[in-house]
């Protein structure tokens, strides 16, 4: 049986088609759109008008797709940019509108679940762990271990947050880097104290673009977990927080949503590799739409 589930998600919109075997997920279909659903209105616990009309435009596309194969059944769900808005029941009733279907908005801890059953359908936990899931809106992380999942936090520290919220120079100014730290740590609300993983992994999206631009190579099509070496993760995050948005621009493993933000995404990282003192990082190709689907 084939099941579908579609991420709206405060940056990117994820479709899955998938089809749940005993030996595992068995991907039919796979794509995103760049909808920035909470541009202009993150920050403001809105959704405006043209992100709305991106969103729509991009749901209805991938409609097309669903249609066109024997899907059974379709999941939905939202997360931060809807869950934060004020006129999210604006949103949710045009969606049922133009596109036919109701929406499952859910909160950052039921996030931070599908992230887990997500990364754990392709990883066997075997130490100290941290997830991480860098959003739009907010940044999920979770501990786990093989005795399963611990400690998990929703926090709103997305990259699309925090371009909002900033007045950054280009590129990145040593005290811009310091404020955008600050704000992450005071948000953070202590979580990152006094913990020591040995393995972050990261959750899809932005660690993919991530490998891209140390490997200089597309990430690759497979349900196996990656390693990135550590010390050109940390040199490259480096080079991306005081890059300039023109070497953004030009550089074509960074996908188009992510040119402005990248930089974001970069003191973030950095900022939880050295709160964690990690050893290894490791790349999930799983995420929320597939610890969703699997249910």
């Amino acid at each position: 049986m084939l099941k579908c589930v579609i991420d709206i998600g405060t940056n990117t919109f994820n479709l899955l088609i998938a089809e749940h075997l005993p030996e595992g997920l068995k991907v039919i279909y796979s794509t995103k759109r760049g909808v920035a659903l909470g541009m202009g209105g993150i920050t403001k616990g809105l959704i405006t008008n043209d992100a709305m009309s991106r969103a729509i435009k991009a749901l209805i596309e991938f409609e097309d797709i669903i249609k066109g194969l024997e899907v059974e059944e379709v999941r939905l769900i939202a997360t931060a940019a809807v869950r934060e808005a004020k006129n999210s029941t604006d949103f949710l009733q045009l969606v049922k509108k133009e596109v036919g279907r109701d929406v499952i908005v859910i909160d950052g801890n039921q996030e931070a679940k599908f992230i887990f059953q997500g990364v754990s359908m392709c990883h066997k936990f075997q130490s100290e762990s941290m997830i991480m899931d860098i959003g739009g809106g907010s940044t999920e992380f979770i501990r786990a271990n093989q005795n399963g999942m611990g400690e998990l936090v929703s926090l709103k520290i997305g990259v699309s947050r925090l371009y909002q919220t900033f007045s950054c120079s280009d590129p990145f100014t040593k005290s811009d880097v310091e404020k955008i730290e600050s704000y992450i740590e005071n948000e953070s609300n202590g979580f990152f104290l006094n913990k020591n993983v040995e393995c972050l992994i990261g959750s899809s999206g932005t660690f993919e673009t991530f490998y891209e631009l140390i490997y200089k190579k597309t990430y690759p099509l497979s349900t196996e977990i990656m390693e990135l070496e550590v010390q050109p993760f940390m040199e490259s995050l480096d080079d991306l927080i005081f890059s300039t948005q023109n070497e953004r621009n030009q550089n074509e493993f960074i996908i188009p949503i992510r040119k402005k933000m990248a930089p974001f995404a970069a003191v973030k990282t950095r900022w939880v590799l050295q709160q964690l003192n990690v050893k290894k990082v490791l790349i999930s190709p799983f995420s929320l739409k597939e610890g969703a689907l699997s249910e």
